[in-house]
């Protein structure tokens, strides 16, 4: 297969949608669905049917305060497929809690 070829094919990332939606609502619970999908490339109504998903899952619970969503990630949850159903989501979650690391030879910018 020549590079042409792998130009081609379409791109694939590690982790879904569902798991971006629900690490970037884990860094900010009050997040709006909107800054969400900005963040995670895809639509509102995507991002919206997710949260749907996630909640009726019992990965996310919703709650408001005044005009805005609040979202709570109970703990306990676990992967869905069996390769990680011993496995609770906590620790993907500890993993990408912050924001994303700076590329190799690069520095953070604080402040």
């Amino acid at each position: 297969m020549s590079r042409d070829d792998n130009r081609s094919r379409p791109e694939w990332t590690f982790l879904t949608n569902h798991a971006r939606v629900l690490l970037m609502i884990a860094r900010d619970p009050s997040i709006r669905l909107r800054d969400v999908a900005t963040a995670c490339e895809v639509t509102e109504r995507t991002v919206q049917a997710i949260v749907a998903d996630l909640e009726t899952a019992g990965y996310l619970v919703r709650s408001r305060t005044g005009r805005r969503n609040h979202y709570e990630i109970p703990p306990g949850g676990r992967f869905r497929h069996s390769a990680e159903a011993g496995r609770e989501i906590s620790g993907l979650l500890a993993l990408f809690a912050t924001g994303p690391e700076p590329a190799p030879g690069t520095r953070a910018v604080t402040g």
